[in-house]
C-alpha cells in the first residue's frame, strides 16, 4: 500500500513537470453514458446562410423560436452526403472526403473538473490532406452560457461562422471566427477548447469579436490516441477559469457543440455536430455531466 503511495506521488509529480494534466477522469468509461452524435460535413453553410429564407427552408422555424436539432436530428447523414457530394452548398467537393463521422460523448465531473471524451472511428483518408500538414486530426468543443449570442442555444456553433471568414469563398485569409457583437466583457462568448494531434497540444481560448486560441485558464490539458482504427480524446478542464472561461455549475444546462478537422483539413472542412445542451448533474440535458 505504501509502494502504491510513494508511485502515485512520484507519478504526479513527474506530471507536474511536464506540465500535464493531473486531475484524474473517471477509472472507467464504461459505467458512464454515452451520447451518440452525428457530426456532418456543413459546407458553405454560414449563420447569414441558414438564417436566410429563400436558401435554407428552416430559417422560418429558427425565427419562431426552433432549434437546428429540432429539425435535423434524424438525418445529419444525409446532409452530409449530399454537401459534400456538391449536390448542395458546396462549390469546391474534396474527392473522397467522409460525408460525416458517428461520435460517442461522454462526460463527468468530480466537483472541481469536468471531463469530456470523445470517440470515433478513424474515416478512409479523402482529398484534403495538405490543409494542415502538422495535425492530421483536429477536435474542438464550444460552450455558451448565457444565450447572450442570438441562436446560440438553438444553433451551436453555427453563431461564429460568418461568410466572410477565412476558407469561405471569396473569404479574406485573416478573418477568423466571430460572434456578432462579441465581448469578454459583457459575456457575449464562446468558450473554445481545441486538441491537436501532430502537436499533441491543448488550446484554451474563446470566441468573441474574434477567435483567440489561447489565454483560458480553466483548461487542464487534454490526451489523445488512436486505437486501431478509433480515436479517443479526453479533455479535463476546471469547472470555473477566468477570463474567456465558461463558470460550469451543478444543475445547469450549457450550449454546446463540436467539430472534427479529419484527414488534416482546415478552415470550414470540418464536420461538425448540430447543438446540443451540455448539462452538469442535469438529467434534462442531451449530455450530462454527473458528479463521480
Amino acid at each position: 500500500m505504501e509502494r502504491n503511495r510513494i508511485a502515485s506521488a512520484v507519478g504526479m509529480a513527474l506530471a507536474l513537470l511536464a506540465g500535464n494534466v493531473i486531475a484524474a477522469p473517471p477509472a472507467t468509461w464504461d459505467a458512464v453514458p454515452a451520447t451518440e452524435i452525428t457530426l456532418f460535413y456543413p459546407g458553405v453553410s454560414p449563420l447569414e446562410w441558414i438564417t436566410k429564407g429563400t436558401e435554407h427552408g428552416g430559417a422560418r422555424a429558427l425565427k419562431k423560436g426552433e432549434s437546428c436539432i429540432d429539425c435535423h436530428s434524424e438525418e445529419a447523414v444525409e446532409m452530409g452526403q449530399k454537401i459534400v457530394s456538391g449536390e448542395k452548398i458546396e462549390p469546391s467537393p474534396i474527392p473522397g472526403k467522409a460525408p460525416y463521422i458517428e461520435t460517442r460523448v461522454q462526460a463527468a465531473h468530480d466537483g472541481e473538473n469536468l471531463y469530456l471524451r470523445f470517440t470515433w472511428k478513424q474515416p478512409k483518408a479523402s482529398g484534403a490532406a495538405g490543409m494542415d500538414e502538422k495535425n492530421p486530426v483536429k477536435i474542438a468543443y464550444m460552450l455558451e452560457a448565457s444565450d447572450k449570442i442570438e441562436l446560440a442555444g438553438q444553433s451551436g456553433c453555427w453563431a461564429t461562422c460568418h461568410n466572410d471568414a477565412r476558407t469561405m469563398p471569396g473569404a479574406a485569409n485573416d478573418k477568423t471566427k466571430y460572434v456578432k457583437g462579441g465581448s469578454l466583457a459583457d459575456g457575449v462568448f464562446y468558450d473554445l477548447n481545441q486538441w491537436r494531434s501532430g502537436e499533441n497540444k491543448a488550446f484554451d481560448g474563446y470566441v468573441a469579436d474574434q477567435r483567440v486560441m489561447e489565454g483560458g485558464q480553466a483548461l487542464l490539458g487534454a490526451e489523445g490516441k488512436l486505437n486501431g482504427d478509433t480515436w479517443e480524446v479526453v479533455f479535463t478542464r476546471k469547472l470555473v477559469g477566468g477570463e474567456g472561461d465558461v463558470a460550469l455549475e451543478s444543475g445547469k444546462t450549457y450550449n454546446f457543440g463540436f467539430a472534427i478537422h479529419d484527414d488534416s483539413a482546415a478552415g470550414r472542412f470540418h464536420h461538425v455536430s448540430l447543438g446540443y445542451k451540455l448539462g452538469i448533474d442535469n438529467a434534462e440535458a442531451q449530455i450530462n455531466a454527473a458528479k463521480q
